[in-house]
C-alpha cells in the first residue's frame, strides 16, 4: 500500500487510464498549462501534450458538448469543470445529451464520459460556490453517479468510470482533496453500485457519502464514548446505489441516519429514507433520520457557513434521538 492524498490519486488515475487507452483525453478550464485550479492534472500535459490534455475557454455548455460528441465517435474524455456550480451552465448538455443519447438512438451509440467536478461548503467561497448538487444528476437515469470519500476508493472509482460506455458524473469535494489514506500499488477497479462498511457497529446505522462520511466517522467515535456502538457505511455510488447493503445494515442495528452535505429537501437523505422505509420496515425500530445543510444558500461568514453545514455532533444527536438517549 502507498499512502496518497485524494487528489494525487485521482492524478494516478487519470496517468493510468491515459497510458492505459490512447482515446482517453482530459478537457475542461485550466487543466494545461496551470495544471488544473486544484492540481489533479498537474504534470499530464508535460507528459502526454496538447492533443490529450486540451485546456477548454470558460464555456461550460460548450466544452461539455465537444466532449460528448467526442465520445460519440468513440473516444473517452474526461471533463473537468470546475466546480459543480458550474455545470449547471451545461445541464442540457449533461442531461439531454448526454445521459439520452443511447435511449435515443436504439442502443446504437454509446457515451462513453467522465465529468470530473467537486462540489461541497466550508471554503468561504459564497452561495454560488459552495453547493452540494449531485443529487440532481443522480435523478436522471442515463446518468451513473459517484461520490468516492477515501483516496483508494477516488482512484479506483475514476478508472473503473474512464472504462465505463455511460456517461458518468465523478462527484469530489474540495476539502477531500488534501486527505490521504492508503492507496493499493498494484491495478485495481472499484465498481459502482456497491456501499462500504468503514466501521462496523451493531446499535445505529449511519450512512453517507462523500465528506460526510470522515464526519460520520467522527460521529462514531463520540458514541463508542457514551457506549453506543454506530456502523458507518459509505454510499460511495448514488446511481445505482446499493440499498441491499443498506437493508442487510438495518437488520442488524434496528436504526438509520443518512447525513449529507446538500439540502434536506428532495436530498439523497430521502431518498435512502423512503427506500430503507419500504424496503426495511419490518426491521426499523425508529424512523429513518436524516441530517443535512440548512435550507438557506450557503453564507459567506465563516461562522454562519459552519452554523449552516452538518457537523458531527449533529449526528451524534440524530443517533441519539433515534436511540431515545441523551
Amino acid at each position: 500500500m502507498a499512502v496518497l492524498s485524494y487528489r494525487d490519486a485521482l492524478t494516478q488515475a487519470l496517468r493510468e487510464e491515459m497510458i492505459r487507452d490512447e482515446n482517453v483525453y482530459l478537457m475542461g478550464e485550466d487543466i494545461g498549462v496551470f495544471e488544473g485550479p486544484y492540481k489533479v492534472t498537474q504534470g499530464l500535459l508535460n507528459e502526454f501534450g496538447e492533443r490529450r490534455v486540451r485546456d477548454t475557454p470558460i464555456a461550460e455548455e460548450v466544452f461539455v458538448g465537444a466532449g460528448v460528441g467526442s465520445a460519440m465517435l468513440g473516444l473517452r474524455p474526461v471533463i473537468e469543470i470546475m466546480t459543480i456550480n458550474f455545470s449547471i451552465l451545461a445541464l442540457d448538455q449533461i442531461v439531454n445529451n448526454a445521459a439520452k443519447i443511447h435511449y435515443m438512438f436504439g442502443g446504437k451509440v454509446s457515451v462513453p464520459c467522465v465529468i470530473r467536478t467537486p462540489g461541497g461548503a466550508g471554503q468561504q467561497l459564497g452561495a454560488q460556490h459552495s453547493q452540494s448538487l449531485e443529487v440532481w444528476y443522480a435523478h436522471v437515469p442515463g446518468l451513473k453517479v459517484v461520490a468516492p470519500a477515501f483516496p483508494a476508493d477516488a482512484k479506483g472509482m475514476l478508472k473503473h468510470a474512464i472504462r465505463q460506455n455511460d456517461p458518468v458524473m465523478f462527484i469530489e469535494n474540495l476539502a477531500l482533496y488534501n486527505t490521504k489514506g492508503e492507496v493499493p500499488e498494484e491495478e485495481y477497479l472499484t465498481s459502482f453500485g456497491k456501499s462500504n462498511v468503514v466501521h462496523t457497529g451493531d446499535d445505529i446505522t449511519i450512512v453517507g457519502h462523500g465528506r460526510m462520511v470522515h464526519l460520520a466517522l467522527d460521529a462514531a467515535k463520540t458514541l463508542e464514548e457514551a457506549g453506543v456502538s454506530a456502523e458507518v457505511i459509505d454510499l460511495r455510488s448514488l446511481r445505482p446505489y446499493d440499498l441491499p447493503g443498506l437493508v442487510e445494515s438495518v437488520k442488524k442495528t434496528n436504526r438509520a441516519v443518512y447525513v449529507e452535505e446538500g439540502w434536506g429537501t428532495y436530498g439523497v437523505g430521502a431518498e435512502i429514507a423512503a427506500a430503507l422505509s419500504e424496503a426495511a420496515f419490518d426491521y426499523l425500530d425508529a424512523p429513518v433520520l436524516r441530517v443535512f445543510a440548512a435550507d438557506v444558500p450557503m453564507p459567506y461568514s465563516k461562522p454562519l457557513e459552519r452554523l449552516a453545514m452538518p457537523s458531527a455532533a449533529d449526528i451524534v444527536n440524530a443517533a441519539k434521538r433515534s436511540l431515545n438517549i441523551t
